[in-house]
């Protein structure tokens, strides 16, 4: 009897404890831009958004247009910290990445030291790569729980 209880009492625990759970993404954009002009950032939205007020449902009876306007769409309050790019006029700057590594490790550290914990990080590459190529970024997203 006693292991039925806790067995029920750690079950309804560990619902509870999925349902209430918080997640928050951090987006970083550094720049793979020839000649040190492009511009790297660490954005982090400071308002909460419902994307239900923003999604629209298609059916084949009714396949009205989403209407959303963008500007309510637009976050107007986060942070903007400041990276350096990957390229200056030299070429690839390694101090540069080192400079970026070392904020981005504060940025995470200070997150986890406000109760939030790493859970996944995703990363791209943008690139056309054609001919005379001179546009890129690399965008890597840290997505944080509670």
């Amino acid at each position: 009897m006693k292991r039925l209880i806790l067995s029920t009492v750690l079950g309804i625990s560990f619902v509870l404890s999925l349902s209430a759970q918080e997640y928050k993404v951090v987006t970083s954009v550094e720049s793979i831009v020839p000649n040190g002009l492009g511009r790297s950032r660490i954005i982090n939205a400071l308002d909460d958004k419902d994307y239900k007020e923003y999604t629209s449902v298609q059916t084949e009876t009714d396949n009205t247009r989403n209407k959303s306007s963008r500007k309510d769409i637009r976050v107007k309050n986060f942070e903007e910290t400041k990276l350096l790019n990957f390229f200056n006029i030299g070429g690839i700057r390694f101090q540069n990445i080192a400079a970026n590594d070392a904020l981005l490790s504060s940025m995470i550290n200070n997150m986890i030291e406000n109760g939030w914990e790493l859970a996944f990080v995703t990363s791209a590459v943008e690139s056309d790569s054609g001919k005379g190529d001179g546009k890129g970024i690399f965008i890597t997203r840290y997505i944080f729980k509670k």
